[in-house]
């Protein structure tokens, strides 16, 4: 019996990635052969590509998408070639099981898994399954859950509700090395924006002009996504970055209150590090609503104050900023009392006992 190896696959978007990035130290440390599938260069590329003891495979993917485009005449073809390019992988690596995270690149991972007899494992972090879980689903004998509700959209005796998956790392910031990398102290409190990892040009805006009035009494970490940044804003207490990975875990640790998307990964870990948390979810226009879907949920549940992209103004952004600092301690209360239980692990064995 030789090394046991593992495929891990999802892609398009961090929040696709993030699960996978959790889940894989655990099988680096135990030995497994661990096999990354994703797209040729997409953003699951670039955070995979750090991790050591992984190889990273990339196949043609076709973005599934809900709207007319001439796109769509092409990308059955791409989903074809990487079904056929998977089905190589898969026989090659002859893994015992793939975990998916979802996004579009998975699609043909999974199918193709179904088609050589490996098992697979599906993860859905929203609040409703995305197009291409949905798809993917067909060919999976499980499905994971964050959401208790999620299980509604999907085959009951497939959907197994976990709860999220945090990193571990998250839990390790070091308030003074976030102090040295930003340049900023523990004088004022500090808020951190993030626009997810396309960088979000409406929020971007909106932080910029309420700058003259947020940095009377905070400083401001901004990730503002790739290509972003703004060189002619130059203010004590503002500092901006395209996109952080390693360091985001000290961020986190001097982080009093935070702006964000409504992206489930990234909520849930504002959740299990007690950041309260102003949401801005993807509009319609621009998603499923799958986000919107989120944002009210955790409202429902006091853990978060909720802005619609459509509603967002300078004037509104520095009024819920206020608010929800000065209701913070209220807010951490009510997160504390979730308890980002031992989900990991459970879905570690959950994967170790499907495995064929």
């Amino acid at each position: 019996m030789g090394q046991k190896s593992i495929v891990f696959t999802g892609g398009g978007t961090a929040g696709h990635v993030v699960v996978n990035l959790a889940l894989i130290p655990e099988f680096l440390q135990e030995g497994y052969d661990v096999h990354y599938i994703g797209s040729y260069n997409g953003i699951e590329k670039d955070l995979i590509s750090d991790l050591e003891g992984v190889t990273y495979h990339g196949i043609a993917t076709g973005k599934l998408r809900r709207y007319i485009s001439i796109q769509n005449m092409k990308d059955p073809f791409l989903v074809l070639k990487g079904i056929f390019q998977a089905r190589l992988l898969l026989k090659q690596i002859n893994p015992s099981i793939v975990f998916s995270k979802g996004g579009f690149v998975s699609v043909p991972v999974v199918m193709a898994s179904k088609m050589v007899g490996i098992p697979s494992i599906i993860h859905e972090s929203d609040y409703t399954p995305g197009l291409a879980n949905k798809i993917a689903t067909k060919f999976s004998p499980h499905i994971l859950t964050t959401f208790p509700e999620t299980g509604d959209h999907l085959p009951k005796e497939k959907v197994k509700h976990m709860g999220a998956i945090i990193r571990e790392e998250l839990f390790e910031g070091d308030p003074q090395r976030a102090y040295n990398f930003t340049g900023l102290n523990d004088k004022k409190p500090i808020i951190l924006i993030m626009g997810g990892s396309s960088g979000a040009q409406k929020i971007n805006e909106s932080v910029r002009l309420a700058l003259p009035v947020l940095l009377k009494e905070y400083q401001v970490i901004h990730l503002c996504g790739k290509g972003k940044i703004d060189e002619s804003i130059n203010q004590p207490g503002y500092v901006q970055y395209e996109y952080i990975s390693d360091e985001l875990k000290d961020l986190f640790s001097i982080t009093d209150v935070i702006v964000s998307r409504a992206g489930s990964n990234s909520i849930f870990e504002f959740l299990a590090l007690n950041i309260p948390m102003l949401l801005i979810p993807l509009s319609r226009q621009q998603s499923r609503g799958d986000q919107i879907l989120n944002a009210e949920s955790f409202k429902k549940q006091g853990y978060a104050e909720v802005i619609e992209e459509e509603d967002l103004t300078r004037e509104h952004l520095i009024q819920k900023i206020n608010t929800l600092y000065e209701k913070r301690d209220h807010f951490k209360q009510t997160m504390s009392r979730y308890q980002a239980k031992e989900v990991k692990s459970d879905v570690v064995n959950l994967i170790k006992n499907t495995m064929k």
